[in-house]
């Protein structure tokens, strides 16, 4: 059987792109990370207006300003967040706290520790941090990060 060089690249091929990526300057590869919410390298910032107060935002990965964002959405316990909504679906996991989260035309769910939760983009929503400590929500966006009061147009 005939060996198809086209297909299947050389073993010195594969080792000399290895090598080729590790001779860059460290800045330019993309480094991987591991954050928990009490992580001092996160920068903790404010929410929207309509948030409660003490919404904190804290980005993990990426720009919120561009696709593809991660980041933690934290509020104090007992808060609750306003019926809002956002132009991208949402993929999230509860990192601390209990939330009530309550989808419009959807019963409430309650997330503890370690739930998935989806977010369908443009559903309103609303939730409550039934939980005397913090929420804290990991929420992956996959469009620039936006909220909006009330229900979209």
């Amino acid at each position: 059987m005939r060996h198809n060089a086209s297909k299947h690249p050389t073993p010195g091929l594969a080792l000399a792109t290895l090598l080729a990526m590790a001779a860059l300057p460290a800045d330019a590869q993309e480094q991987a990370i591991a954050r928990t919410p009490d992580d001092p390298a996160i920068a903790w910032g404010g929410c929207p207006d309509f948030m409660p107060e003490g919404c904190e935002i804290g980005v993990l990965h990426g720009n919120p300003a561009e696709p593809n964002a991660d980041i933690f959405f934290r509020v104090p316990g007992g808060a609750e967040v306003a019926r809002h909504w956002h132009h991208s679906p949402e993929r999230m996991v509860l990192v601390t706290g209990e939330l009530r989260v309550t989808y419009d035309g959807q019963d409430p769910v309650v997330l503890t520790p370690r739930s998935y939760a989806y977010g369908p983009a443009e559903r309103p929503h609303s939730a409550t941090c039934l939980s005397a400590a913090p929420c804290t929500l990991f929420i992956a966006f996959v469009d620039p990060l936006d909220a909006m009061q009330g229900a979209p147009d």
